[in-house]
Formats: structure tokens, sequence, C-alpha cells
């Protein structure tokens, strides 16, 4: 047991854990709408001072913090494009400003465009792996050098990097490399009791859908929820694992799916 693990030995037959995000400071990428709003909302909720992620979307951003502040929570916006290093540092910079050492780091931050590879412009797969690959490199980098020890970090993939389809090629490519940089950095980052997981949402009600509504359709068909996702669902399994009940998971990549795989 490393020093970091020593307020889980066990007490009366039991760990003692904590449920909430007291004084934690979060930050969430690509959180003024969609997923990442969502999680945002959850983990200010829960009791992180949280800070939002944008890019353009000034009223997105700004409804974004008005629900959380409405709400009691804490919150402050910031405009950075995750594929420029400099904007990623300076969204740890004003976190740590505003609020303290960050202790949450979520890249939820991400750009999804369809096409068939034969079809696909070399403009639109720079900008892609831009965001999804060489952006989540620089989210890891810095969170791995600022975080402190006992940290979260969740990264977000898809689940069409294990089961891919026609026009979803270079977009689950771009986010496959993700995968692999968490399994690396929570080796890494394993002695500093930081963990590093994925999650791999399936079919979820966002605007950032790219398959079609015929794809939609027999994916939800086979899904034995027999539901698209909704943002909630993804954000509750993201709070599930920043919180000390999922101390024990790390390198793991959450296909939040509602069951998807098992109507394969």
């Amino acid at each position: 047991m490393n020093k970091f693990n020593e307020k889980y030995i066990q007490t009366d037959g039991g760990a003692q854990t904590t449920n909430t995000l007291n004084e934690d400071v979060a930050i969430v990428t690509g959180s003024s709408r969609g997923i990442g709003r969502a999680i945002a909302e959850q983990l200010a909720t829960d009791g992180a001072s949280v800070l939002v992620n944008y890019v353009t979307n000034e009223e997105a951003r700004r409804d974004t913090i008005d629900v959380i502040e409405a709400d009691g929570g804490e919150a402050i916006a910031v405009k950075g494009d995750v594929s420029k290093a400099d904007d990623v540092e300076r969204l740890f910079d004003e976190a740590e400003a505003a609020f303290g050492t960050v202790d949450i780091v979520i890249n939820a931050a991400g750009t999804s465009i369809c096409g068939s590879i034969q079809d696909f412009t070399e403009a639109d797969f720079d900008r892609m792996f831009d965001v999804n690959a060489k952006g989540t490199f620089f989210v890891l980098r810095e969170a791995a050098n600022r975080i402190a020890d006992g940290g979260r970090i969740v990264d977000f993939s898809t689940v069409g990097t294990s089961r891919g389809g026609s026009g979803t090629g270079p977009y689950a490519g771009s986010k496959a490399a993700g995968e692999q940089m968490v399994i690396a950095l929570a080796e890494e980052l394993g002695e500093r009791d930081i963990r590093v997981n994925t999650v791999s949402p399936g079919v979820t009600d966002t605007d950032g859908l790219i398959m079609s509504d015929g794809t939609v359709k027999r994916m939800v068909e086979q899904t034995p929820l027999g539901r698209r996702g909704q943002a909630d669902d993804i954000a509750d399994i993201v709070a599930f694992l920043v919180n000390d009940n999922a101390r024990w998971l790390t390198g793991q990549n959450i296909r939040a799916t509602g069951g998807w795989e098992v109507g394969w």
C-alpha cells in the first residue's frame, strides 16, 4: 500500500470513503453544451468548483454558468481550444488562480466529422486529429504535470473504436489514439494514486451525434435498454469514476452504451 492509499485502511469491516467532491477543483473541457455540460453541472452539484471550457458559443457558456450558480455551485468559464497547447495551459492557470490546485480533469472536448475514407478531405482529417488526438495529448500532458496527487482524469472516446462502421473510420481512428494514451498514463501516474480512465459512449442524444437516422435506429433496436443514451446518463458515470467509490478503477475503458454490445 503506497502512502496515498492510507485513507482506505479497513475499519470495522469496511473502507472509509467519502461520497462528495467538496473542496475539489475540476476542469471540464468542451463543457458549454452536450455531455460536457451535463458533467460540469453534475460535478458542481456534487460539490466541486468547476472550470467550464468553451471555444465559441458565448450564450451556451453563460447558460451553463447560470445553471450551476443557480443551484448553489461555483464555476468560471474560460475560452480555449484544446488543440492549442497554450490554451490548455491557460485553462489550468485560470483554474488554479480561481480555486486552487486541480483535482479532477475531464476531457470531453471533441469534434466529429462523418464521411467515407475515399471522400474524406485532408483539411477535415487534420482538424479532427488536431482536436481529438493532439488535443487529448495536450490535456493529458498538462494534467499529468499539474493535477494533485490522488487526482482523477477521464478522457472521452467512442464505442465506435471497437466496432466501427461506414463513414466513421477517421473519427474512430482519432479517438482510438486517446484510448492508448489513457492506458499509458494510468500506469505512469499510478504511484501518485492518480486514476486515469476512458468513457466511450454509445448512441447518445446530443448535437454531436454524427450517425444517420437509420444507423441510430438500428443501434437503438440492438440495445437491451431500448433507448438512446442521454447526457445525464453519461454524466452520472463520470461522477462515479471521480468519486472515491471508484478508487480501484484505473486504465479502464467504460463502454457506456446501455448494453449495445450484447445485441451484436
